[in-house]
């Protein structure tokens, strides 16, 4: 297994942007109670929280299948739609009515875009200390670039999105291309996500430096039982938050004018 170049200075950092960048939980939780006020009144609210774990773990696979190129957006979210209604006993999403379960869902999730606290600053630190960054993800490029700039993050490059190969994360390909974009080599550049698999596993098999984001609390269902420390022990670097992040990688400090060596 190829884990990446550990020692390597690195270049680059790419980042995922849905939960690593911006607080995409924290917007699906509004749009889902939203949904949940509306649609499904019979479920009390102390169990929102199964409904947010439900619509992230995707248990029907329907993003995964967009992220592969076999379906389009709006028809993976119809469908993911219509197994909460039935898993949670609400009626069907039909073609014909998801029009309006879609503008109270996303017109609600659209709102809530905000960046984490620990984004901009490392952002800034980064490209302070010389390293070229950008965005690798598995939604639109027009779509990303939209919730960056609404969460305060614009000027961030969007690289690489599913519609730029026609599929997404986990393919080497996407990552190779990501770097290949960025200007840096592989082997020196960092890939920052929030998924264990998809993101950090993925991007280290693929010879970048993966480094997996694991907030506290945020993990999806399926991602519970991970071992952080055997993700460590495959070469993957392992953060709790974004200002880890220049630590993990080692990153050196900008030598500060004046300092006698110019």
């Amino acid at each position: 297994m190829t884990t990446g170049a550990a020692a390597a200075q690195v270049d680059g950092v790419l980042f995922d942007v849905d939960d690593t960048l911006v607080d995409t939980r924290g917007a699906f939780a509004a749009a889902l109670t939203a949904v949940a006020v509306e649609y499904l009144p019979h479920v009390p609210a102390d169990r929102y929280g199964e409904i947010l774990d439900h619509w992230r773990s995707d248990p029907g696979g329907y993003y995964r299948r967009y992220t592969r190129g076999e379906t389009d957006h709006a028809t993976q979210r119809r469908l993911r739609a219509d197994l909460l209604h039935r898993t949670f006993g609400g009626e069907p999403v039909t073609e014909s009515s998801f029009e309006a379960w879609d503008g109270l869902f996303w017109g609600t999730f659209e709102r809530s875009w905000t960046a984490f606290d620990d984004a901009a600053p490392v952002l800034e630190r980064l490209r302070g200390a010389g390293v070229a960054v950008g965005v690798v993800t598995n939604a639109a490029v027009a779509l990303q670039e939209r919730k960056l700039r609404s969460a305060g993050l614009d000027g961030l490059p969007v690289l690489v999105g599913v519609d730029t190969l026609g599929f997404g994360k986990p393919s080497p390909q996407v990552f190779l291309e990501g770097a290949r974009l960025l200007g840096t080599e592989p082997a020196q550049t960092a890939y920052v996500g929030d998924e264990p698999g998809v993101d950090a596993r993925a991007a280290s098999e693929a010879g970048l430096v993966g480094v997996w984001l694991d907030r506290p609390g945020t993990r999806r269902l399926h991602e519970r039982s991970v071992d952080a420390a055997a993700m460590r022990a495959d070469g993957v670097r392992v953060v709790a938050g974004l200002d880890e992040l220049p630590d993990a990688l080692a990153l050196r400090e900008p030598a500060p004018w004046g300092d006698g060596r110019g």
